[in-house]
């Protein structure tokens, strides 16, 4: 396992300091377990940016619709058909 050397802030090492003895873990196994917390964090949103989000899905929902549902239809059709026989679509 490769060793590194890094700096951390004394308030830093005294919460890993104690983290480490109550949990009677080591400190690097401390430290390894608190950064995979963290990239598993990184990879969700943010609660501004879910409602960021969630804003532009609904105020997608609210616009009147343009096509009529048979029209979607024969498009969504027309697009499975196009797939089955390798992807050339008929242009109109």
């Amino acid at each position: 396992m490769p060793k590194l050397t890094f700096s951390l802030d004394d308030e830093t090492v005294r919460t890993l300091r104690l983290a480490a003895e109550r949990h009677r873990k080591p400190q690097s196994l401390i430290v390894r377990e608190a950064i995979a917390q963290y990239d598993a964090r990184e990879h969700t949103l943010s609660g501004e940016e879910r409602e960021r989000l969630l804003g532009l899905v609904r105020g997608i929902k609210s616009r009147r619709a343009t096509r009529t549902g048979p029209d979607v239809d024969r498009e969504l059709l027309e697009i499975r058909r196009s797939r089955r026989s390798g992807w050339s679509r008929r242009v109109k």
